[in-house]
């Protein structure tokens, strides 16, 4: 097994250990902070580079499909769990709004592939909610009064925007100027991504050492409330396919399970108070471990069904 593949099988051994590097091993200063999202930017950029774009848009050929999952991933989702959870903590709803009002992760087809799931169909997610996202994000912090908070919705619209739709412009320049050179080395692109998503996962965790271990009884109880949001997405997303063969039932799962932490990272610096930053790092935990039970189910439903 190359190393780069042994990155790729093992990803949330490596993101784990940033979690945790970040909190007992920390080395942060303002400048770090600064670096997210340089960082998120070369991590979309190096996924966008292996999508081809175009073709994902041209297969789209069941567009209600793919307008049903962008409006339930993308609205009414977040708009679900974050005014159920205002009944019982309004920060904990708002960091769960800003959580799941995320776009499909970048990773989300190589995650989709490991289920033997619809990995077309996931790309297709992944780019239809990447590109919805600049105009729902804000537009979810509108309609739930999070605008209160002192958050700029139209700079957050331009700042979500360009941590987007640039690495995806610059992307379909360097595919058509550097071919070679993609296709030389476009199989590193995903282990490069795991170490970049480590970096940020220890920036971050570095930045609330402080506020963690002073108050380790929250950790655990919001560790547990994540497991369950995780959870419920899974479910929501597969019976969300309801009429659509097992493989894209998977796609759509994964798709609304597994968001774009990386975003939600750099957005929670930028724009929140640490406990909202907090709850969206420890994310990490339950997007790094719940892939393999949600495998063995996907297994078990194919054995029953043979």
């Amino acid at each position: 097994m190359q190393l780069y593949q042994f990155i790729e099988k093992f990803f949330w051994v490596f993101l784990t250990a940033g979690l945790f590097a970040g909190l007992f091993f920390p080395a942060y200063n303002d400048f770090l902070i600064t670096t997210l999202k340089p960082l998120l930017m070369l991590m979309m950029l190096l996924v966008f580079l292996k999508i081809d774009i175009s073709h994902v848009f041209h297969k789209m050929k069941n567009y209600r499909l793919i307008i049903f999952i962008v409006l339930i991933n993308m609205i009414v989702v977040p708009l679900f769990f974050f005014f159920v959870i205002r009944n019982f903590d309004g920060n904990l709803a708002i960091g769960v709004l800003l959580l799941t009002a995320m776009p499909a992760a970048v990773a989300s087809p190589a995650l989709t592939d490991i289920v033997k799931g619809n990995t077309a169909l996931s790309a297709s997610i992944v780019i239809a909610t990447s590109v919805i996202a600049p105009l729902t994000i804000p537009l979810l912090f509108w309609i739930t009064g999070v605008n209160k908070l002192s958050i700029n919705l139209w700079y957050l619209l331009s700042d979500v925007s360009v941590l987007i739709f640039l690495p995806m412009l610059v992307s379909e320049i360097i595919k058509k100027y550097l071919p070679g050179l993609i296709s030389r080395t476009s199989h590193l692109f995903t282990s490069i991504n795991v170490f970049i998503l480590t970096v940020m996962v220890y920036i971050a965790m570095a930045s609330q050492k402080g506020f963690i271990l002073s108050q380790p009884q929250e950790l655990f109880w919001k560790i547990g409330l994540l497991y369950l949001i995780f959870t419920l997405l899974h479910i929501i997303g597969f019976l969300m396919g309801f009429k659509e063969e097992l493989k894209s039932k998977i796609a759509i799962s994964i798709g609304l399970a597994y968001m774009n932490n990386g975003l939600a990272i750099v957005l929670a610096a930028v724009y929140f108070d640490p406990s909202i930053l907090l709850l969206v790092v420890l994310s990490e935990i339950p997007w790094n471990t719940l892939l393999l039970p949600f495998r063995k189910v996907v297994n078990h439903i194919r054995l029953k069904s043979i």
